[in-house]
């Protein structure tokens, strides 16, 4: 049995669109990155400790846990999910007019294993005025993701080009999961 150990709408979503049989079983852990810790390390470190922690929490046989977390970053500094309008705003400054990248750790445990790997895209944004900045903001849309922009909702509009999975700029590289599956637990993987 697959479980995913997130509670992003976005996760479900895309693993759900690529056919895979799934449950959620959300992880609690903190999410701070460690004094000067390089941002795929932050990742993954993260994807492998929910993936843990829900392993250990279900104590299920055959079960096969994924975890994963993404974090946008701009010259190594991560950006994470913003902590009010004023830091959304702060983080789509910096990216605007800037090629900036968005890593996702994914990470596979099972009773006999442990994978993790990380997918990184480079996203191009255009130059965006205060007054978008502000319009983006109101609609709400920023607050609860990565860098305080959803590609595949509003920002759309900024971004003209990527280099990479587009799946991983929305949360969850697919492609990268399938081989972690298919690597990990080959009965499972679709």
């Amino acid at each position: 049995m697959l479980v995913l150990a997130s509670a992003s709408p976005r996760r479900k979503e895309l693993l759900t669109q690529a056919g895979f049989t799934f449950r959620v079983h959300p992880a609690h852990i903190p999410e701070d990155p460690a004094p000067g810790e390089d941002p795929i390390a932050y990742v993954t470190r993260l994807a492998r400790q929910k993936a843990e922690a829900v392993y250990r929490e279900l104590a299920e046989p055959n079960l096969t846990v994924l975890g994963a977390d993404t974090t946008v970053t701009l010259d190594n500094q991560i950006l994470g999910k913003p902590e009010d309008p004023e830091d959304a705003a702060r983080m789509l400054r910096l990216l605007s007019g800037r090629t900036h990248r968005v890593i996702t750790g994914i990470s596979i445990v099972t009773a006999d294993s442990a994978d993790t790997a990380a997918e990184v895209t480079a996203v191009q944004f255009l130059t965006i005025s205060e007054t978008e900045i502000q319009a983006y903001i109101a609609t709400g849309e920023p607050m609860d993701k990565a860098g305080a922009y959803a590609i595949q909702g509003h920002a759309a509009r900024w971004i003209p080009r990527i280099e990479g999975c587009y799946f991983n700029v929305v949360g969850l590289p697919i492609s990268l999961v399938a081989t972690l599956l298919t690597a990990t637990t080959p009965s499972s993987a679709k």
